[in-house]
């Protein structure tokens, strides 16, 4: 039997549901990261995303501090910061900060990808591509804008200098994976979207995994849609919004969020296509004891030590209640692995 609790997050990405307006969606932001809070998850990270009018999580360092300013202890971050897209100086400056502001609650999670299409990736950044082949490098410039032994340099973040602000390696392929080992840093893989490569990642991680200064043994987050409600049929009906969600990614539509509808036939078959499944493949929906049955595998296959969790559910007391059966489930499962 496992014998480590796994730790439970909420992956926030803002999107807006059809008819709410952005200020809407950013207060129900908010509203989701309190639940969070008082249901003892670890940590709310938001992601970047640009060139698109269906979500909220742009200024991703704004949003953090927005949700940090209004809660207490939960830890706030980036889930993540799509570094090519940003000077490695500015970032610094920005979560150095948070850290003063916000002491010991504000993560760096830092990702490759653009967040968006290559068009605006150019328009964010002339030389994008070449930053995408040197994150590696952007990395250590972070790391060493952070480091204290940066005050005798002619190029300073004198704010992040000295700073708890933890890094954390982002991925949707095996490409981080060794960069995360390498560096010794946590690893948080995208699986909510992307499944294919989850546990192929996960083993080069820990094989590769060399102790730093921040971590001595390999430390993996996995990303997974969660929709958790009194009943299966609750839940299958929360399910349909995020079902049709990823269709209009698929079909270029890119539709706000929409109201749940039963779910039916043509949803089940949706949710079977190739295409939407190797995306939203790691979904969990259902009761809390069907969630929990669902989960249970999930954690003996995978031996994650955190899972970081989506609900992209039209309806923010949805979302909330979701969050609270999810919690007590975990709760239940790190009794049962913890032999209690």
């Amino acid at each position: 039997m496992n014998t480590h609790k796994v730790a439970y997050s909420v992956l926030d990405l803002a999107v807006v549901a059809q008819g709410n307006s952005i200020q809407e969606t950013l207060h129900r932001s908010l509203a989701v990261a309190k639940a969070a809070e008082a249901s003892n998850y670890e940590r709310v990270w938001y992601a970047e995303h640009h060139n698109t009018e269906n979500v909220a999580s742009t200024a991703t360092s704004l949003l953090i501090g927005y949700v940090a300013e209004n809660t207490e202890r939960i830890r706030v971050g980036s889930g993540g910061v799509m570094l090519p897209n940003h000077s490695p100086l500015i970032i610094a400056e920005q979560f150095g900060t948070l850290a003063h502001l916000y002491p010991n609650r504000i993560d760096l999670g830092l990702g490759r990808a653009p967040g968006t299409d290559q068009a605006t990736a150019h328009a964010i950044r002339a030389d994008f591509m070449q930053a995408a082949q040197s994150f590696p490098r952007e990395i250590e410039k972070i790391e060493t804008y952070f480091s204290e032994a940066n005050k005798t340099s002619n190029v300073r973040a004198a704010i992040a200098e000295g700073t708890n602000v933890p890094l954390y390696i982002l991925g949707s392929s095996t490409d981080s994976a060794h960069l995360a080992a390498a560096t010794g840093k946590p690893y948080a893989f995208a699986s909510h979207f992307a499944s294919t490569y989850l546990h192929q990642a996960l083993e080069i991680y820990r094989q590769e995994f060399k102790p730093s200064e921040e971590i001595d043994r390999p430390y993996t987050i996995a990303g997974i849609n969660v929709f958790v409600a009194d009943t299966d049929e609750q839940a299958e009906a929360m399910f349909t919004s995020l079902i049709r969600l990823f269709v209009s990614i698929l079909t270029g539509s890119r539709e706000s969020i929409q109201a749940p509808e039963p779910m039916n036939q043509e949803y089940a078959e949706l949710f079977q296509h190739p295409r939407v499944n190797q995306m939203i493949k790691y979904s969990f929906v259902g009761s809390k004891e069907s969630v929990k049955t669902q989960m249970r595998q999930f954690l003996n296959e995978t031996g994650v030590d955190e899972v970081i969790t989506s609900t992209n559910a039209y309806y923010v007391e949805d979302r909330i209640k979701s969050v609270q059966l999810f919690a007590e489930l975990m709760d239940e499962l790190n009794e049962e692995r913890m032999g209690e």
